[in-house]
């Protein structure tokens, strides 16, 4: 997997901003979770592109692409699909205006809303996600460096951090899921 350029800092930056952060304004445990959390995005976020790069697409558009594979028909409105990407209506109209420039979707008009639009996956974008897919799973995401279990446990800490903010609640979970971690 393309790997973003090494720093190699003869220190951890972030350890060293959370000493700063005690000695000027106390308890840094925070700062320092969220800033590794950011800069953690920032490092996955540079592989992942650099992985879909081949394919014309970036990890956002990747994910629009699966949903619509996922979806029953292969379509779903413009609206569904920022709500379930939790993103804001803009970016899911210039994500789909991108998929589709490089055709692999198509808008088509929703039949269930004459004002509405559906982003529907073309034989070209399931082409495309099955082999990004592939070669996002040959490199595990990012992630080779844990296990199965640390990668479960990071997962439900997240979660709980999502749980607070509303993503969704804890009573809407499938009955077999474990609760780890949450509120």
């Amino acid at each position: 997997m393309p790997q973003p350029k090494p720093l190699n800092l003869p220190f951890d930056p972030i350890d060293r901003a959370a000493e700063s952060w005690r000695a000027h304004f106390g308890p840094s445990s925070a700062m320092a979770a969220v800033t590794s959390i950011m800069r953690a995005h920032q490092i996955l976020l540079s592989q992942l592109d650099s992985l879909l790069k081949p394919y014309d697409l970036t990890f956002a558009r990747y994910e629009a692409l699966v949903l619509l594979t996922f979806s029953k028909t292969g379509a779903l409105p413009l609206s569904k699909i920022g709500e379930r990407l939790m993103v804001h209506p803009t970016s899911v109209t210039n994500t789909v205006d991108r998929l589709e420039k490089s055709g692999f979707v198509c808008r088509l008009p929703n039949p269930r809303d004459g004002r509405g639009v559906l982003a529907e996956i073309t034989e070209a974008g399931r082409d495309v996600v099955r082999r990004a897919t592939n070669d996002l799973m040959g490199a595990e995401f990012g992630l080779t460096m844990y296990a199965e279990n640390e990668l479960q446990q990071m997962f439900d800490q997240l979660r709980t951090l999502r749980v607070a903010a509303g993503d969704f609640s804890v009573s809407s979970m499938r009955q077999d899921e474990g609760h780890g971690g949450l509120l």
